[in-house]
């Protein structure tokens, strides 16, 4: 599933296609994803033009100039592909490609542009809210804190970890607690920190839980100007992949030496609540 870094990516590619836009056609060509959509959502979209384009944790917000918000939701092989008769920024190569199988909603905008959202798998969703009582909707109400904003700080983590039992590893992927983090990043950060993904949140000094902040925002970062990492659907809007993936230190590198200076251990691989963690026992404690 694309987590922080993917969905931003993606963010970023269609804005300079869609912010400012206005939707001319939404076509919506199946009655669901992984829940129906909602009612006369082609017609809502019809004629609405998108006055900002937003992410919250791993969902593209879409604000309308009729009062109301496009969530998106990527699931697990979801793209949102741009595409245009003519050049337009973000658009590689003008002309439309052949519709596909799964190209389950489609939007044109008076630009010229169209936007589709292809999800061979159907785990991605679309909703429509009230852009005032978006932070009341279900999918984000009890959201953290987003983990480059000013609200995720130190004090807010080494609160949030404070006397939990639960495994750091599962406490970064607590959405509650921050927002937007997934299980190939966690483990990216958790191997420059030099924690062990099996410790017990709270049993982690103050100073340490404190230094992940800053960790997490490099990894973020990094991987965010690296176009995400594409290891099975992940597309940017362009539909270039992205090349995070190549920058791995333990993520998916089960068997080989630890890349830690001076480091001689080997990465393991354990499944924690059906997630696979990657990690150096030498060097991560």
């Amino acid at each position: 599933m694309p987590e922080l870094p993917e969905v931003e990516t993606v963010r970023r590619g269609l804005a300079p296609v869609l912010e400012g836009a206005r939707i001319v056609k939404a076509s919506v060509n199946r009655p669901d994803l992984r829940w129906p959509f909602p009612d006369r959502m082609a017609a809502r979209l019809t004629g609405a033009t998108v006055t900002a384009l937003r992410r919250r944790s791993k969902y593209i917000l879409a604000d309308l100039d009729t009062g109301e918000t496009l969530l998106i939701h990527l699931g697990m092989s979801g793209r949102m592909l741009i595409s245009a008769e003519h050049k337009l920024p973000g658009i590689i190569s003008p002309g439309h490609p052949p519709a596909e199988k799964h190209d389950h909603v489609v939007l044109e905008t008076d630009a010229g542009a169209r936007v589709t959202f292809n999800d061979a798998r159907r785990f991605g969703a679309m909703d429509l809210m009230q852009t005032a009582t978006q932070d009341s909707h279900w999918l984000i109400r009890d959201l953290g804190p987003e983990p480059l904003g000013n609200t995720f700080n130190e004090a807010h983590l080494v609160a949030a970890f404070k006397n939990k039992r639960a495994p750091v590893k599962s406490a970064l992927l607590d959405q509650r607690i921050v927002a937007g983090l997934g299980n190939i990043y966690v483990c990216e950060v958790l191997w420059r920190a030099g924690i062990s993904p099996l410790l017990l949140a709270g049993k982690i000094s103050r100073t340490r839980v404190a230094s992940l902040v800053p960790i997490i925002r490099d990894v973020l970062a990094e991987a965010i100007e690296a176009g995400g990492s594409s290891l099975r659907d992940h597309r940017q809007a362009n539909g270039e992949l992205g090349y995070f993936q190549h920058t791995f230190r333990v993520y998916g590198r089960e068997g080989e030496a630890c890349q830690t200076p001076d480091c001689t251990g080997e990465i393991l691989r354990k499944v924690q609540s059906g997630r696979s963690s990657f990690y150096c026992p030498a060097c991560q404690r």
